[in-house]
């Protein structure tokens, strides 16, 4: 895609910053808003901040424009993303008010994760030009986006959104269905549930699970998919070992009552110091940073 497009992204904070950030290494004009004046103050230099650590060019932090209203941030941009918390009618009211005083033209995307787009964009009234891009935490180091059309949603929007993140240098991907979840989300947390049940009965401590995971399938999971390891080994035997063990693997469809007593509790994980396991700051950071030196040597 020659031509640079204006991007608007709606929301600062965690994912925001770092969709913004992406486009503008790519040369886009991006202007950005966020209702928390501190975070719009800051979102310039954190991106900066991420630049330094890339060893990209800081030049780009520079093609972020802070707004301080929708209607300025959206004014003129051709491709407009929302990244405001996850929380539906939240996402609904900001985007009735992106739909107001963006050009016509416009396509407009949230990034939401779980929510299905049908829900988000279902009162606007060109529901044609709306749809989903689910981005991946951090959103500069991870290559996935996941393009959720609706039922509305034309095929050229489509179309559209999945070339310019690629041209961005993302992973767009198509999601066919607008499911709660879409694909990376439903597949993730599949995981999660049984990873949470191995320890709420006592087959083992939450560090084996995680042990468990990294040392063994999680060290191919790049390079070999689920799927792709299923043809491998044979459909077959992929059966045989599914008729022995999915009658005993976690089904409820709620979440698991450990994890919401961990809740009630206050044991909210690096927020409070003590989830599933107990976090001091230097274990708190030293994983941050063993995660951002892995993602950044997968780039």
């Amino acid at each position: 895609m020659a031509d640079k497009m204006s991007v608007a992204v709606i929301g600062a904070g965690l994912m925001g910053h770092g969709i913004a950030q992406v486009f503008a290494v790519a040369g886009h004009p991006v202007t950005i808003y966020d209702p928390s004046a501190a975070a719009l103050d800051k979102v310039v230099g954190r991106i900066a901040a991420n630049l330094e650590v890339l060893g990209e060019d800081m030049a780009a932090a520079h093609r972020v424009a802070p707004r301080a209203t929708i209607k300025d941030a959206v004014k003129g941009a051709s491709f407009i993303v929302e990244a405001a918390p996850e929380d539906l009618a939240i996402k609904q009211a900001v985007f009735a008010e992106i739909e107001a005083d963006a050009a016509p033209d416009a396509t407009l995307a949230s990034n939401t994760s779980v929510i299905p787009i049908t829900a988000i964009m279902g009162k606007l009234k060109h529901r044609e030009r709306a749809l989903g891009t689910h981005w991946w935490n951090p959103p500069y180091l991870v290559p996935l986006v996941e393009v959720i059309g609706t039922a509305w949603t034309s095929s050229a929007v489509i179309e559209r959104t999945i070339e310019l993140h690629r041209s961005v240098g993302k992973t767009p991907v198509h999601v066919r269905k607008d499911v709660t979840g879409f694909i990376g989300n439903r597949l993730q947390h599949a995981l999660w549930r049984e990873a949470i049940s191995l320890v709420e009965n006592g087959v083992c401590d939450a560090e084996t699970v995680d042990i468990v995971v990294k040392a063994s399938f999680g060290r191919r999971l790049a390079v070999l998919g689920p799927i792709e390891n299923a043809d491998l080994v044979g459909t077959d035997l992929t059966l045989a070992i599914h008729k022995t063990v999915l009658p005993d693997i976690d089904r409820r469809s709620g979440p698991s009552p450990y994890l919401e007593k961990l809740v009630s509790e206050g044991r909210l994980g690096f927020k409070s110091g003590e989830g599933f396991r107990t976090w001091t700051a230097k274990q708190q950071s030293d994983l941050l940073a063993q995660v951002t030196e892995h993602l950044k040597k997968q780039r």
